[in-house]
């Protein structure tokens, strides 16, 4: 391909990753994968090339653009080679227009901007858009994190959590045998924060209450060394059945999942009523902790979107309030820094819930965030999350 080729390919990419973020579509990676499925003529450097150009002009536009010509007009502002490129020629962009339109620079909307949680600084917001660095977690049912370090030698140890390792970008972790062996799982060293923060012993009954694809269940798991008994649960049936696979890889036997329809979860987890030593709510949220990862979210995110997961949020905690055994503790996090998501979500919980106690969130990285600490990429190289901690007085 061309440059230019290669210019008009980002544009149509970026066309439908805006149409997808407007209409709540596939993510971008997806989008971009299934592209180049159906283009075999690009070769390994093209797909790169075009992958960085999207990404980049993703990266650059705090609003959702109109176009993708438009997104990567932004882009070309300050890349004048690539400005070049939008000449008419064969595969390339049609020439430049007098006034057209170009995505304005930011890091999101302004309505967005107002509502990250007070412990941030505006200027700590850009770190939100840097690229997320590879991280792993070691299984410590399996091994080391000294034999996972013999197996990527250009591995560092993550500095908070005490089983993480970090790689460089394009590492091939899928392909290595300490994967496939189960001795590590791909996992952000704030995901692993987090769980670590739920102080999992061995013989607990733990509910995870919106478990996913179950990567901090497994943590969870290890934390335990597999003896107990874990409740994986979620609404999201093909989420769920991502877990069976992992937990084989990890050597896990202790953790059941449990689909569960939404608006009647304590149906489905009745067994459990008022007998569980920890439960985790890792809610859906925004999402704003990820944009490193994801950065198109930023596009997909309105008001109501976010009324609507802030309303979830307060009805999960009050779910898991009737799980929770007599000196057992709760655990609420979010990879969102808003504050309506974390500290007020946490704050109007305790309102709510006076048997909960607070308590400090066993982790040494973060800040003080109200009810509970805030984990952000520019202060603690994480992915963003918020996690509060509480404990059942009676």
């Amino acid at each position: 391909m061309t440059p230019a080729a290669r210019a008009e390919a980002a544009i149509e990419l970026l066309d439908a990753i805006i149409a997808a973020a407007r209409e709540g579509g596939a993510a971008a990676d997806t989008l971009i994968a299934r592209y180049f499925r159906t283009r075999r003529y690009a070769g390994s450097k093209d797909r790169r090339a075009v992958r960085d150009l999207v990404f980049r002009a993703i990266r650059r536009a705090g609003e959702r653009p109109v176009s993708g010509r438009a997104a990567l007009l932004g882009l070309a502002e300050d890349a004048p080679e690539l400005r070049a490129l939008f000449d008419g020629s064969a595969h390339g962009p049609a020439p430049l227009e007098v006034d057209e339109p170009v995505a304005t620079a930011g890091i999101a909307s302004l309505w967005l901007l107002e509502r990250f949680d007070p412990a941030l600084q505006r200027e700590e917001l850009g770190a939100l858009l840097d690229r997320a660095p590879l991280d792993l977690r070691v299984n410590r049912l399996k091994g080391t994190r000294a034999e996972a370090v013999a197996a990527f030698p250009e591995a560092r140890e993550t500095p908070h959590a005490p089983l993480g390792l970090r790689l460089p970008e394009g590492a091939q972790v899928e392909q290595s045998e300490v994967w496939t062996s189960g001795l590590v799982e791909v996992q952000d060293e704030g995901s692993q924060l987090l769980a670590l923060g739920c102080s999992a012993r061995p013989g607990a009954t733990i509910v995870d209450l919106c478990a996913g694809a179950g990567g901090k269940t497994l943590a969870l798991a290890a934390d335990m060394t597999d003896q107990g008994r874990i409740v994986a649960s979620d609404t999201d049936r093909a989420r769920l059945a991502r877990m069976a696979p992992r937990l084989d890889r990890a050597g896990v036997s202790i953790i059941e999942a449990r689909l569960l329809d939404p608006n009647r979860e304590a149906e489905a987890l009745a067994d459990l009523a008022g007998a569980s030593d920890l439960v985790l709510v890792d809610a859906p949220c925004s999402g704003t902790g990820t944009w490193r990862r994801n950065p198109e979210a930023r596009w997909r995110l309105t008001p109501e979107r976010l009324a609507r997961f802030v309303k979830l949020q307060s009805h999960l905690l009050d779910v898991a309030v009737e799980l929770v055994a007599p000196d057992g503790h709760l655990v609420y996090a979010v990879c969102s820094l808003l504050g309506e998501e974390g500290r007020e979500q946490a704050a109007a919980f305790e309102a709510r819930h006076s048997a909960f106690v607070r308590e400090t969130v066993p982790i040494t990285a973060g800040t003080a965030a109200g009810p509970g600490r805030l984990l952000s990429p520019a202060r603690d190289g994480t992915d963003g999350f918020f996690i509060a901690r509480w404990r059942r007085a009676c």
